[in-house]
């Protein structure tokens, strides 16, 4: 039988214990509850901010809802550019499973390296790193399957451009933020890029949505934009650009095309161009839209606007005759002169044959002012207005500080600068009764306000002076179309190297209308160094413009205005440049 404890026989149990121990136990426990206390209130109301921000920062995530980017249309409502959802694969670092052979499957299906693939997962610290942005439906579906853990995968969207190379210089591109960086996309980015929404929702460590925190934000998509662009025509001056690009092995060309009742730009191509969803290596050449950035020497193309202007001021009528004789002048101890004698012409002739000794005979009776007032109420040396990263505004001096011999060359196109899409809208000035109208690359139901450059009389005239010039016996029969009366002018200008100009570098011009009594359209047509034998304007660049005249009018629905048979085109006659 087991012995009861006796406390009165055991000494240490026995012995009385102080009070002071005994409250000194419970003051430290009534200390360590207090501090407890303190600390939690401390934690959860009064220093709460420092700990809320590190749960926030571990498992609150603020998603984005991304805007649907606005569609690009042409003028028929055809798809220029659209936003397609894609995948983008990214990844929390510090949750990712570091097994060595489905990683080198990932990399290879990400079109990276090992190497690249381990430097974005090097930072176990970090939370979110993209892996690789919009890859294709397939892979995404085999970088599921591989079923790596801390892989993820997020909706974006990614653009597309149905009509490829041959629009890209009006459409332009976006990056991977989808926001714009050339073209349309960049000019009219706000109105395209709409505005993205967001949701606060809490993660848990595998990074899925456990609660949502408050209201979200819905995106607004952008909204689309319809452009005064024929994307049917567009394509068909791409092409036949291009091809004349090559066949006379040239360095570059621009096409213009535009509506020469409403100012709409019904094409503006380029070559050499890009894809714009295929963009690696691409080069300033290839992005550059020469049409509205680069500006040249008009050359010929200049003349009617010289002598449009002494009709005007009654200087000359079509039927006054000029000397041209021997063919050339000095000027200021500079020659200037034709590419042949033509002896006695006609105003109207001076056009036909492009007569530089005709031109600035008839400039030179005419004061300087009243040149480069006339000049530039066509829109020369003024920025058109037109909402287009690069648009230049080419150059005219002021008239002030005009030589004689200054003069007599701006009268045929040399000593000023315009760009090709500046050209052709300054021929609207002959296509619409004397005025000057806007160009827009936006669809329009609004008829142009147009200012008054020209009487109707004297632009009608012109007309028939740029019918001549575009046919037997002008600088450019090779312009001439089927079914269709044709007006215009070419021109051909030495390139400008260093002070002075290259002597076997040119740009090969062609400039017009149709149909000349009641004009549709207006086409500008620039090749750049031609180099396989022709380099006349007539030659190189009317033949662009026939083509595309043909295929616009009938495009439009615009009825024939001439028999339709076949035309014998001979070669042009020599322009003077």
């Amino acid at each position: 039988m087991t012995k009861s404890v006796l406390y009165t026989s055991s000494p240490l149990l026995a012995s009385k214990t102080p009070v002071w121990r005994s409250k000194f136990i419970v003051a430290g426990l009534a200390l360590g509850f207090a501090g407890l206390a303190g600390r939690a209130a401390w934690v959860q109301v009064f220093g709460n901010d420092f700990f809320r921000h590190q749960g926030e920062v571990r498992f609150v995530r603020t998603l984005e809802l991304p805007a649907n980017r606005g569609r690009i249309l042409d003028r028929n409502g055809l798809l220029l550019a659209t936003s397609v959802p894609t995948p983008s694969i990214w990844a929390i670092p510090e949750d990712v499973e570091r097994d060595k052979v489905k990683l080198a499957q990932l990399a290879r299906l990400l079109g990276m390296s090992n190497a690249e693939l381990d430097r974005k997962l090097a930072d176990e610290d970090k939370t979110f790193v993209w892996l690789k942005r919009q890859v294709d439906d397939s892979v995404a579906r085999q970088v599921a399957v591989l079923g790596i853990k801390g892989i993820y995968q997020r909706k974006e969207y990614r653009r597309q451009y149905p009509e490829g190379e041959a629009a890209a210089h009006v459409v332009g591109f976006t990056n991977v933020e989808d926001h714009g960086q050339e073209g349309v996309e960049l000019s009219f980015d706000h109105q395209l890029a709409g505005r993205t929404g967001s949701r606060r929702v809490i993660k848990d460590r595998l990074g899925r949505v456990v609660e949502e925190l408050g209201e979200q934000v819905p995106p607004i998509d952008g909204r689309d934009l319809q452009l005064s662009i024929d994307s049917k025509v567009q394509f068909f001056a791409y092409q036949k650009l291009r091809d004349t690009v090559l066949e006379n092995k040239a360095r570059a060309g621009s096409v213009v095309v535009i509506d020469a009742r409403t100012g709409e730009v019904l094409a503006l191509a380029n070559y050499p161009s890009y894809t714009p969803d295929k963009r690696q290596n691409l080069t300033g050449e290839q992005l550059r839209n020469r049409a509205l950035t680069d500006t040249f020497e008009p050359g010929s193309t200049m003349k009617p606007f010289t002598i449009g202007l002494a009709l005007e001021s009654g200087l000359v009528t079509p039927q006054t005759t000029v000397q041209t004789a021997p063919g050339y002048v000095v000027i200021g101890g500079a020659r200037i002169s034709d590419s042949h004698a033509h002896g006695l012409l006609t105003v109207q002739q001076v056009i036909q044959k492009s007569s530089n000794i005709g031109t600035l005979k008839i400039a030179l009776q005419m004061q300087p002012r009243e040149m480069w007032e006339t000049f530039t109420a066509a829109g020369f040396g003024q920025k058109p207005q037109i909402p287009f990263p690069g648009v230049v505004s080419g150059r005219v001096r002021p008239y002030k500080t005009w030589r004689p011999v200054e003069q007599a060359t701006m009268s045929y196109g040399y000593g000023l600068s315009a760009s090709l899409f500046q050209m052709a809208r300054s021929y609207t000035v002959f296509a619409h009764d004397g005025q000057i109208i806007p160009a827009t690359l936006l669809k329009t139901e609004q008829p142009p306000v147009g200012a008054q450059v020209f009487s109707p009389k004297t632009a009608a005239e012109i007309r028939t002076m740029l019918q001549m010039a575009a046919g037997p016996g002008g600088t450019g029969p090779k312009a001439q179309t089927m079914g269709y009366s044709v007006g215009g002018k070419s021109g051909t200008a030495h390139k400008q190297e260093g002070k002075g100009y290259a002597g076997h570098k040119y740009r090969s011009w062609f400039v017009g209308m149709a149909p000349i009594d009641q004009p549709r359209i207006i086409v500008g047509v620039m090749v750049d160094e031609p180099s396989a034998g022709k380099y006349f304007g007539g030659d190189v660049a009317a033949p662009v413009f026939s083509d595309v005249v043909q295929q616009t009018l009938r495009r439009m629905g615009v009825q024939p205005d001439m028999s339709v048979k076949p035309q014998v085109v001979v070669d042009s006659v020599e322009e003077s440049f």
